[in-house]
């Protein structure tokens, strides 16, 4: 598995995304295709960046009933993304369920533990889970591990402990040196996931809101992928 850096594609439709990567020339950046642009554009335009070369992570987070993902999944297999998601708080059965719906797609599926909105504090009072952040991680890693999944989407903070348990570690909620938080509880630089032992960072609007976006996604690729 080669390690790599994660665009997020979180524009609003097709034409902001293609305008959007225009300006990377002949660069076939790996993408993620989010709720947003998905349901806006849906699996034609998937078709359509697959076509055209680009790697992607189709980042749904599926959480319903096992059945229901099940089919869901069957149906994503025919998109042939490089990798997609449910969230593990479905349980061990409804990830089983969406495995089997994969059946023999090339497809890498992994697991939301904890979004890297979700602080401590929510994690308490509104999700009503005592255990800290760690532990309900990794339970939830755990979790997706028996119900033969490939790996997980969570912090870099967490991503250290996901080694024990030989899964893949995908990262979201990377910044640049000085850019700000947002809407992201539990942010890394790329420097400091790399350290952590990350398989793949997501990055969003570091790259995405740069003036050079090009020039901020090869920074990003330099110091997490860099000797």
């Amino acid at each position: 598995m080669k390690k790599d850096v994660i665009i997020a594609c979180d524009f609003q439709d097709k034409t902001h995304t293609l305008d959007f990567l225009k300006k990377f020339g002949e660069l076939k950046p790996y993408l993620k295709i989010g709720m947003e642009l998905f349901y806006r554009e849906g699996a034609d335009f998937v078709h359509e960046l697959k076509d055209a070369g680009y790697k992607i992570f189709l980042d749904l987070k599926l959480h319903d009933i096992p059945t229901t993902v099940n089919r869901a999944m069957k149906n994503i297999a025919r998109l042939s993304v490089d990798m997609t998601n449910v969230h593990a708080a479905g349980g061990k059965a409804m990830m089983t369920a969406a495995k089997e719906g994969l059946a023999d797609a090339q497809t890498l599926l992994i697991a939301v533990t904890q979004l890297t909105s979700t602080s401590a504090e929510m994690l308490r009072d509104e999700l009503l889970i005592e255990t800290d952040m760690q532990t309900a991680v990794r339970i939830y890693a755990q979790n997706a591990k028996e119900a033969g999944l490939a790996g997980v989407v969570c912090s870099a903070h967490e991503a250290a402990a996901m080694k024990s348990i030989k899964l893949i570690t995908v990262t979201p909620g990377i910044r640049l040196l000085g850019d700000g938080a947002n809407d992201q509880a539990r942010v890394a630089t790329p420097e400091f996931a790399k350290k952590s032992g990350c398989d793949y960072i997501v990055v969003g609007r570091s790259i995405t809101g740069a003036s050079d976006p090009t020039s901020a996604y090869r920074r990003c690729v330099n110091e997490f992928l860099g000797e």
